[in-house]
């Protein structure tokens, strides 16, 4: 048994020396392609021989070329055939899964941001979560194709999601595929304000939202409304034209975004066009962490032109642009290639948009309405033309319904700052 290891670390310490000297022989050709080519060559035959599980040619290279891709850095990576298949059908708004746009982490899968009215927020997921297992199988290691292979499935089917939240101890998830139709545009009269919530920029969303605001307008009345809050809070991002046109419907000129690559004769800038869709009334646009990529585009280009004002938390700091470039019988390759800027000139990578109003996670909750206490009930007081009725000044019966807890409290003090901003307009008018 002894002469057998030895014998074996014998082969292992010699096959390493002959590779380290055929390393040394070319060090000072070490960025000739043709002979990397060799190189990779050589590993593939290796490989080929020696692994201990089969593994086809077509699965080595593939592999290969997203490592590199995805040491690039985190948004970059190989798609094959049906992947670049269901990237297509998600940009159209509708696909199979759980409705979590994600990225790679700390070896982790890290949920950027839960698509609204799906299987993963109605489970509460949120922007931030770590999926650490799926079916109870880890992901250290697995790579975020594979991660993201394994969550989608037919609809109907099970999965388990091991999940880390901070300040959380680690818990589970079950939850249930589904097709994930996504609503690009949802909107909803809030009083006399009008509510815009835009879960992704897919394709149509410009001209979704242009028909929302005259919805609204119309139902509100032109007289009564007040102004409107755009929602953009866990919006992942998609389309930069749609991001670009949905600035553009609130913004009468300038710059909204401009585009700059490692060639600066390559730089890309997208203006406004005349025409504000709500006549200037007031706009409060709210983000949070899960707002990123186009999200942080139109924030910040509102943000820059003091054409809304900026609540909620900081976004999540997507400032990237990805190219994605198809390979004919192959898929795709998504490589990153230009970085985002705000018209101010601020890049949005990892940095986010810092909202000018920060406005926490919380709920309300009214306190009861104090009865049977005012000037009218002291004894003796002016005016008095009739006795106090005795009441009990903690009367839960009697509180007003409108003192309900609301639903949510970060929209709730959006729509605040849009009726305090169209009052102090009022009174500069």
């Amino acid at each position: 048994m002894c002469s057998f290891l030895f014998s074996l670390m014998a082969t292992v310490f010699f096959s390493g020396t002959v590779f380290a000297k055929d390393v040394e022989t070319t060090e000072n050709k070490t960025d000739d392609p043709y002979l990397l080519m060799d190189l990779l060559g050589a590993t593939f035959e290796q490989i080929k021989t020696d692994s201990v599980e089969e593994v086809s040619y077509r699965q080595m290279v593939e592999k290969s070329i997203n490592g590199v891709l995805t040491s690039l850095d985190p948004h970059s990576g190989f798609l094959n055939q049906e992947e670049t298949q269901e990237m297509e059908t998600q940009t159209t708004g509708e696909f199979g899964g759980l409705g979590l746009e994600v990225s790679s982490d700390k070896d982790l899968v890290r949920i950027t941001s839960p698509i609204d009215d799906t299987p993963a927020a109605k489970a509460g997921l949120q922007a931030g979560d770590y999926i650490s297992h799926i079916d109870g199988v880890s992901v250290m290691g697995m790579g975020l194709n594979e991660a993201v292979k394994k969550m989608r499935g037919k609809p109907g089917t099970k999965i388990k999601l091991g999940i880390y939240r901070k300040n959380t101890k680690p818990f589970t998830v079950n939850l249930t595929r589904a097709i994930i139709k996504v609503q690009p545009v949802k909107f909803e009269a809030k009083g006399d304000v009008g509510y815009l919530r835009v879960s992704t920029f897919s394709g149509k969303a410009t001209d979704i939202l242009k028909e929302a605001i005259g919805k609204l307008t119309k139902e509100i009345g032109k007289d009564k409304l007040k102004g409107f809050v755009l929602d953009l809070r866990n919006n992942p991002g998609g389309l930069l034209d749609e991001a670009v046109g949905i600035a553009d419907l609130f913004l009468e000129r300038g710059e909204i975004v401009s585009t700059r690559s490692r060639n600066p004769e390559e730089t890309q800038r997208y203006s406004a066009t005349a025409g504000d869709e709500i006549n200037g009334l007031p706009l409060v646009v709210l983000i949070n962490e899960g707002s990123a990529s186009a999200s942080e585009i139109v924030s910040g280009a509102l943000q820059d032109h003091k054409r809304a004002v900026i609540a909620g938390l900081k976004s999540f700091g997507k400032g990237s642009v990805q190219t994605v470039r198809q390979i004919p019988g192959f898929g795709s390759i998504k490589i990153t290639t230009a970085r985002y800027y705000t018209p101010s000139g601020n890049s949005i990578q990892a940095k986010g948009i810092v909202p000018d109003v920060e406005i926490p996670r919380g709920k309300f909750e009214a306190a009861p309405i104090l009865t049977g206490y005012g000037e009218e009930n002291l004894k003796g007081a002016l005016d008095l033309d009739h006795a106090p009725v005795a009441e009990n000044p903690f009367d839960e019966e009697k509180k007003d319904k409108k003192d309900e807890k609301p639903a949510d409290y970060q929209l709730d003090r959006a729509l605040d700052l849009v009726r305090a901003i169209w009052v102090a307009n009022q009174r500069e008018g």
